[in-house]
C-alpha cells in the first residue's frame, strides 16, 4: 500500500487493541497480549536482501537523509513523495517519517505513519512515547509504555518527564524509584521536577542521596531555593559547589540584587572570576529595582560591551523614575533596537501624558508586536482618550495582530469607563475566540464590564465561567451587586467567598458595607463594620468609615452617624462629611446639613456638588435666600457647577444628551415624545417635584424646567431607537434627580420597557413602574 493512503484509510487501530498494563517495576515484563505487536530491538544486522538490485540498503540510507533534510526545512509533503517513492523501506525510515511530522507540529500524520508500521522497534516506540507527551497526551504515552515488551532507559526517562512536565510530580517520583538503570538525565530530571513543583524539601533529599552531581543538577537546586527566596541556603549550596560556571555566579548575583541586597550582589559581582554582558546587566537592573538609579548608570557606562537588553533595563529604569529625557537621550544613542526598545519609551511618553510623542513613535516603529499596541492603547486611556483608544483596538484588529491579555483589559476597561455595552459585548466575543475569558485576568475585566455598564445578570455568568477566581474576581461580584442595589445577593456572595477560602481584604468590606448601605441593611452594615478587624485583621480606613455613616444616615440615624465621626481615629474627610450631608438632604435636617456643608467647603473649596446639595437643602425648606447666597458664593470663589449631561449607547453609538438639549439631530422628535410621555404620566397620576427647581419662579416654568433634564431626554431616546425587547441603558455623570426618578418609573410602566439609569453612586433597575431601590437612595 502507498503511503498516501495512509491519509483517507481506515484501519485497526494499533493503539486500540488490547492492551497490557505492566505491573512489575523491572523488566523482563510480560510478553504483551496482542500478538500483531512485535517490536524489534536494535539490532546492527545487515537489512533483508532487496527486492531490486537497483535500490541497494545504501540508497535506502541516502532516502532517508534527504527525508530528515525535507523535514527539517517544513517540507513534509516533498518529505511524504519521496518516502513513498521507496520501493522499499527501512525501520529508520518510518522512524525518520514519524519524527518529522512531530517536529513539524502534526501529531495526527505521525500517528497514522506509526499505526501502519509493519514492525516497530524500541527507537520507534521512544519516539511516539516523547510526541505524545509533546502534544499532551500523557494517557497515551503511559498506555504504550506499558505495552513495551522492553524499555531502555530512554523509555524511562520519556515517561518520567512527561509526568513531571504535568505537574504530576508523584507519578514522576514513582517512576524514577521503579526504574531498573538510571542515568544523569533520570537523575537530574527528577531533581528539577521537585524544584519546578515547589518540592524544595524533596529535591534535597534527593540531592544528599547521592554524592556524584552534574553542574546543572547544583544551579537547579540552588534556583529552587532562591525561587523560595530562601537566600541562605541558596548561598549554602553556592559555597558548597565543586565548581561554578556563568549561570551559578549570575543566577545567585540576580536574586540578590532582585531582594534588595545590592551590597552582597556587589560583592559576588567582584568576586567573580569572569563576567559577561549578563553579569554586568544583572548589576544594572538590580541597582534600578532598588531605585539606585546614579549607581546603575555608573555600571552601565563602565560595562565592556553591552546588549540590547542592557540599553534597555537602563532606558527602563529612567522611565520608571519619571525622567524620560534621560530614557530619550539613550533610546537615541541606542546602536540598535529591538521591539521592546520602542515600547519601553511609548509607555514612558504615555505615563508622563505626552501621548503624542507616544503616538509618533508608535507610527514610527518598523514592527509591532501585541504589546506595542496595548501601550499606546493604555497610554490613550490614561490620558482620558478614550474615544481614541477604542479606535487604536478597532486598526488593531483590522491589522491582524494578535491580541493578548493587556489589550483586552485595556479595552475592556475603556468599555466600562464610558459604558459601552454593545461594544464591551463584541469584545467579550473575541476574548471568548482567544481563549482568555475563563482566566482571572481578562475575566475580572469582563466582570467588571458587565458590572458597570449594567447588566448585573451576564456579570454573574462571566463570574460562574471564571476558573480561578481570586479576591478580585469576588470583589467585583460583590461591589458590582452593591452598586446595582442587590444588598442581599453581594452579602450572599461574601459568605460563599469565605466559604471558597478566600480570605477578604479592605476592598471586599467596602463592597460589603456599600451593599448594605444601598438597601437599609443597618444591623448586618454594624455587626461586620465591628467584627471585621477581629474575623479579618482589617482595620478600618475613612472609606469603610464612610460607608457606615452612610448606612445610618439614609436610615434615620444621624445621632448615631454623629457620634461615629467623633470616634474615628483620623479626621473625618470631605466624602465623610458628605455622607452626613446627603443624610441631611434627605431627612430635610438643615442644621446638621450646614455644619457638614461648612465642614466640606474648609477641606474642599472647590467641590460644587456640595454646594448644589446645600442648595436643594434650603430649596426643598423654601429658602430662596440662602440658595441664592450659594450661588454667589459660587460666583465669588470661581466654583463653577459641574453640567450634567446624560448618554445612552445606540448601534454602537454614544449618543450624549445635556439639559433642554436641541443639539441632537433628533431632538424634535425626542421632545414632541417626551410631550406626549408628560401627559400620559400625569394621567397616571404623575406630579413634578418643583421643590427641587433651584430658581424661585413659577409652578409652570419649574415643570417645564424638569421636563428636559439630560436623563429624560436619553431614556426617550433609547426607548425611539433600541428595539422592543432588550433593556435601555441610560448613564449619567451626576446624581439622578429626585423628580427624573419618580418619572422614570412612569415611562418604563408606560412603554413596557425595562430601564437601567446608572449616576455615580448606583444603579436604578426601573420596570413595571417600580424601582429596584425601593425608593431608599
Amino acid at each position: 500500500m502507498r503511503f498516501r493512503e495512509l491519509h483517507t484509510t481506515t484501519l485497526r487501530s494499533w493503539r486500540n487493541r488490547t492492551r497490557t498494563h505492566a505491573q512489575s517495576a523491572t523488566p523482563p515484563l510480560p510478553p504483551p497480549k496482542n500478538p500483531d505487536l512485535v517490536i524489534e530491538p536494535p539490532t546492527n544486522k545487515p537489512l533483508s536482501k532487496p527486492r531490486s538490485n537497483r535500490f541497494t540498503d545504501s540508497d535506502i540510507v541516502k532516502c532517508n537523509i534527504s527525508i530528515t533534510d525535507h523535514m527539517r526545512k517544513g517540507e513534509c509533503d516533498a518529505a511524504l513523495r519521496l518516502f513513498n517513492s521507496m520501493p522499499r523501506k527501512s525501520t529508520v525510515s518510518y522512524n525518520t517519517v514519524i519524527s518529522g511530522y512531530l517536529a513539524n507540529g502534526n501529531f495526527k500524520l505521525a500517528q497514522q505513519v506509526f499505526d501502519q508500521m509493519p514492525r516497530k522497534n524500541l527507537v520507534t516506540c521512544n519516539i511516539m512515547i516523547s510526541g505524545n507527551i509533546k502534544f499532551k497526551n500523557l494517557g497515551a504515552a503511559r498506555r504504550l509504555f506499558d505495552e513495551m515488551p522492553v524499555k531502555d532507559v530512554v523509555s524511562w526517562n520519556a515517561i518520567l518527564s512527561g509526568y513531571a512536565q504535568n505537574g504530576f510530580v508523584d507519578e514522576a517520583g514513582r517512576v524514577f524509584d521503579e526504574m531498573p538503570e538510571k542515568n544523569e538525565i533520570s537523575w537530574n530530571g527528577i531533581l528539577a521536577a521537585y524544584v519546578q513543583n515547589g518540592k524544595i524539601e524533596d529535591a534535597r533529599r534527593l540531592f544528599e542521596s547521592k554524592e556524584q552531581w552534574a553542574l546543572v543538577s547544583w544551579n537547579c537546586l540552588m534556583g529552587g531555593y532562591l525561587k523560595k527566596k530562601r537566600l541562605v541556603e541558596a548561598r549554602q549550596i553556592f559555597d558548597r559547589m565543586p565548581r561554578r560556571d556563568m549561570v551559578s555566579w549570575n543566577t545567585l548575583i540576580t536574586c540578590y540584587a532582585q531582594n534588595g541586597k545590592m551590597e552582597e550582589s556587589r560583592k559576588l559581582f567582584e568576586e567573580s572570576p569572569i563576567r559577561d554582558v549578563f553579569t554586568w546587566t544583572a548589576m544594572v537592573s538590580g541597582y534600578i529595582q532598588n531605585g539606585q538609579l546614579d549607581d546603575a548608570r555608573r555600571v552601565f557606562d563602565e560595562m565592556p560591551e553591552k546588549n540590547v537588553i542592557s540599553w534597555n533595563a537602563m532606558i527602563a529604569g529612567y522611565v520608571q523614575s519619571k525622567n524620560i529625557d534621560l530614557a530619550a537621550e539613550l533610546f537615541e544613542a541606542m546602536p540598535c533596537r529591538n521591539i521592546s526598545s520602542w515600547n519601553t519609551m511609548i509607555t514612558g511618553y504615555a505615563q508622563n501624558g505626552d501621548i503624542s510623542r507616544a503616538r509618533n513613535l508608535f507610527d514610527r516603529m518598523p514592527h509591532r508586536d501585541c504589546i506595542s499596541w496595548a501601550a499606546i492603547i493604555a497610554g490613550y486611556i490614561q490620558n482620558d482618550d478614550c474615544e481614541e483608544a477604542l479606535k487604536m483596538f478597532i486598526v488593531m484588529i483590522r491589522d491582524g495582530e494578535r491580541l493578548n491579555r493587556s489589550t483586552f483589559t485595556c479595552v475592556l476597561s475603556t468599555c466600562a469607563d464610558i459604558a459601552a455595552f454593545e461594544l464591551g459585548k463584541q469584545i467579550h466575543g473575541l476574548a471568548v475566540k482567544a481563549g482568555f475569558e475563563v482566566g482571572c485576568y481578562v475575566g475580572n475585566a469582563l466582570l467588571s464590564m458587565y458590572c458597570r455598564c449594567g447588566s448585573i445578570k451576564e456579570a454573574y455568568e462571566v463570574f460562574n465561567r471564571i476558573e480561578d477566581k481570586d479576591v478580585v474576581s469576588w470583589n467585583t461580584i460583590i461591589t458590582g451587586y452593591a452598586r446595582h442595589g442587590f444588598g442581599e445577593e453581594a452579602l450572599k456572595h461574601f459568605e460563599s467567598m469565605k466559604q471558597a477560602g478566600v480570605q477578604p481584604d479592605d476592598v471586599t468590606m467596602v463592597g460589603v458595607l456599600s451593599a448594605c448601605s444601598h438597601t437599609g441593611l443597618v444591623d448586618k452594615g454594624r455587626y461586620n463594620f465591628y467584627s471585621m478587624s477581629q474575623d479579618y485583621g482589617i482595620v478600618a480606613n475613612s472609606k469603610h468609615y464612610t460607608c457606615l455613616i452612610d448606612l445610618l444616615g439614609r436610615a434615620g440615624h444621624l445621632d448615631e452617624a454623629q457620634n461615629l465621626m467623633k470616634s474615628m481615629p483620623f479626621e473625618p474627610d470631605a466624602a465623610t462629611w458628605g455622607a452626613l450631608l446627603g443624610a441631611s438632604r434627605i431627612h430635610g435636617n438643615t442644621e446638621l446639613g450646614e455644619k457638614a456643608a461648612k465642614m466640606i467647603f474648609a477641606l474642599e473649596p472647590w467641590n460644587s456638588g456640595m454646594y448644589v446639595l446645600l442648595s436643594n437643602l434650603y430649596a426643598a425648606s423654601g429658602r430662596w435666600v440662602d440658595v441664592n447666597k450659594m450661588r454667589l458664593r459660587m460666583r465669588d470663589t470661581g466654583v463653577s457647577k459641574v453640567p450634567g449631561y446624560s448618554w445612552v449607547e445606540v448601534q454602537n453609538k454614544i449618543h450624549t444628551f445635556s439639559v433642554g438639549d436641541f443639539t441632537h439631530a433628533d431632538s424634535d422628535k425626542i421632545h414632541a415624545f417626551l410631550e406626549e410621555l408628560d401627559l400620559k404620566m400625569k394621567e397616571g397620576g404623575f406630579i413634578s417635584s418643583t421643590k427641587l427647581v433651584l430658581h424661585d419662579v413659577e409652578e409652570e416654568e419649574k415643570q417645564h424646567m424638569l421636563m428636559y433634564h439630560s436623563e429624560k431626554l436619553a431614556v426617550a431616546y433609547g426607548i425611539m431607537k433600541i428595539p422592543g425587547g432588550r433593556p435601555v441603558r441610560v448613564f449619567k455623570n451626576l446624581r439622578v434627580c429626585e423628580d427624573c426618578h419618580t418619572a422614570i418609573k412612569h415611562i418604563a410602566k408606560i412603554v413596557g420597557r425595562s430601564i437601567i439609569l446608572r449616576d455615580p453612586n448606583r444603579f436604578h433597575h426601573f420596570e413595571g413602574g417600580v424601582c429596584n431601590c425601593g425608593d431608599y437612595w
